[in-house]
């Protein structure tokens, strides 16, 4: 049996429609929202998502509003995790819902809706805390990053 890479998670036409989302989402609210798809890690999930937080920059947002939805493909794990601006203000389990969701839809096979749908529900939760800025900009990239083995 074949492994699926990362690369090979969504289609391009895929790709298009969780930008297009993360776009949405954004449009909403002053935070940032970002997915990244890996293969396979060696540490534990959330140790490696908040390193790849760091490594995409969404560290630097304004607000310190950013938020990573984290995948790797082989391992089948996943992570959402917020910058300091928005963990300072919610409770420990705001993102369990968001993981629920994604774990629902991953499980049955629907990639493209446990992403697009994921991001949606980040963004309702973002525009409660920081919404949208009349002097507003788009911080960070929309479409999905890929790392390596």
């Amino acid at each position: 049996m074949s492994v699926l890479a990362a690369e090979d998670f969504l289609s391009k036409e895929e790709r298009q429609q969780v930008s297009a989302a993360i776009g949405a989402a954004e449009n909403r609210t002053s935070g940032e929202i970002r997915v990244h798809l890996e293969d396979h890690i060696e540490d534990e999930v959330m140790d490696h998502a908040a390193f790849i937080f760091e490594e995409l920059g969404m560290h630097r947002t304004r607000d310190r509003n950013g938020v990573l939805i984290y995948l790797s493909v082989v391992d089948r794990k996943i992570a959402v995790i917020g910058d300091a601006g928005i963990n300072e203000r919610v409770p420990d389990d705001f993102w369990n819902d968001v993981l629920a969701l994604l774990k629902s839809h991953l499980a049955a096979g629907r990639r493209v809706e446990a992403l697009t749908e994921a991001v949606q529900m980040v963004g309702e939760k973002l525009r409660d805390f920081f919404p949208l800025k009349r002097d507003d900009t788009d911080e960070l990239s929309n479409e999905i990053s890929f790392g390596g083995r």
